[in-house]
C-alpha cells in the first residue's frame, strides 16, 4: 500500500513538471512565431541582434550595421527591450547654472560631479597608533 502511494505521488511531480515544460515550450514557440523586423533579440548562444528579415523558418539578423547573419528560428532565445537612455540630472542642473555667455567644460561638469566625493586626508594623523605587534590599537 506504501509503495502504491510513492508511486503515485511520483507520478503526480512527474505530471506537473512535464505540464509546466509544455506550457514554457508554447509560449516559446508563440514568441518565435510572432518576431517581425525591428525586434531586438537574443539567440540561445548570446549573440544580440535586431530582426532584418523573416522568411519561414530562417530570421536574418544585423549584429552590427552592415553585419547579416542568418538563424533557425529554434536558435532565438528571447526578444530583448532596448536600452533606455538615463537622464543625468545632475548635468542638467550645470546647464542650468551657466549662463548663456559662460561655456560649461567637461573639466566643470567633472568638478561639480565629485562634490559629494568623501574628503579622505592625506596624512596618517587620524590613524590609531601601531602596536609593537604590528597590530593598531583599539582603545
Amino acid at each position: 500500500m506504501e509503495l502504491i502511494i510513492i508511486m503515485a505521488i511520483a507520478l503526480g511531480a512527474l505530471w506537473l513538471m512535464s505540464s509546466r515544460t509544455r506550457k514554457q515550450q508554447k509560449m516559446a514557440q508563440e514568441f518565435r512565431n510572432n518576431l517581425v523586423p525591428g525586434d531586438e533579440v537574443m539567440t540561445a548562444s548570446g549573440l544580440l541582434g535586431t530582426v532584418v528579415a523573416v522568411e519561414d523558418d530562417v530570421i536574418t539578423l544585423e549584429s552590427s550595421p552592415g553585419a547579416h547573419t542568418r538563424w533557425i528560428r529554434a536558435a532565438i532565445a528571447k526578444k530583448i527591450e532596448p536600452p533606455v537612455e538615463e537622464i543625468d540630472d545632475e548635468t542638467d542642473e550645470v546647464d542650468e547654472l551657466a549662463d548663456e555667455d559662460t561655456v560649461v567644460t567637461d573639466a566643470d561638469r567633472i568638478s561639480r560631479a565629485n562634490d559629494d566625493v568623501i574628503d579622505v586626508p592625506d596624512d596618517l594623523s587620524t590613524l590609531p597608533p601601531v602596536r609593537k605587534d604590528g597590530e593598531p590599537d583599539t582603545k
